[in-house]
């Protein structure tokens, strides 16, 4: 009689699955959509109670809006705001993985108005011309924690020009982030902490010529 195999394969850590997890779309034409993004060391997708507040804050602006998805990482904002009726979505992030995902779940979904730059978000916004004809209605930030990376990118994106009269920002950090050294012309419109993260959403005022 043969015997029984009682071996298991180990439990991952923190039960989170080693290869990849998953994301829900909360609202809009694809609202309960299941989307895998790779388990990418320090990913962390913006939670489900978050994403609610931030649509919630941005829903009046979001219709054609032509957005800016930076360390766009599981791609959950960029989708978010696509399903809720985005004009467009520039995805960048830096990861093969992210963005070999990404790819796969908009071609899943079938969206055509994105579009996916492999690059650090850093590089990318140096690269800029303050000249291009390119301006985002509303741009997520949701730097790497820790990394002293939130002040400079917000720098770049207003010294590059890359952003309408009235712009939205929205910012998710750490929560002990001192945020000094924002653009002038940025003025905080709305502000929430969930445990360890801070996030904000900061309306942009025209600068004067």
């Amino acid at each position: 009689m043969p015997r029984r195999n009682n071996h298991r394969p180990p439990r991952p850590k923190n039960g989170v699955d080693a290869v990849r997890s998953s994301l829900r779309i909360i609202g809009g034409q694809w609202r309960g959509r299941k989307l895998d993004f790779p388990a990418v060391e320090g990913l962390r997708p913006t939670p489900d109670r978050v994403r609610e507040t931030l649509f919630n804050w941005v829903q009046a602006d979001l219709p054609g809006a032509q957005c800016l998805d930076l360390f766009s990482g599981s791609g959950a904002l960029g989708l978010e705001a696509l399903s809720r009726g985005a004009g467009s979505v520039t995805f960048v992030d830096r990861a093969p993985a992210v963005i070999s995902q990404l790819r796969t779940n908009l071609n899943l979904l079938k969206a055509q108005n994105a579009e996916i730059i492999a690059a650090s978000a850093q590089d990318w916004l140096a690269q800029q011309k303050a000249d291009e004809e390119v301006r985002y209605d509303l741009v997520f930030l949701d730097p790497p924690f820790r990394q002293d990376m939130a002040l400079p990118i917000c720098t770049l994106l207003e010294e590059r020009n890359l952003l309408q009269a009235h712009a939205l920002i929205y910012l998710e950090t750490e929560a002990e982030l001192a945020l000094e050294g924002l653009p002038d012309n940025w003025q905080l419109h709305r502000e929430k902490q969930a445990g360890q993260v801070a996030y904000r959403l900061f309306l942009r005022q025209p600068v004067a010529q």
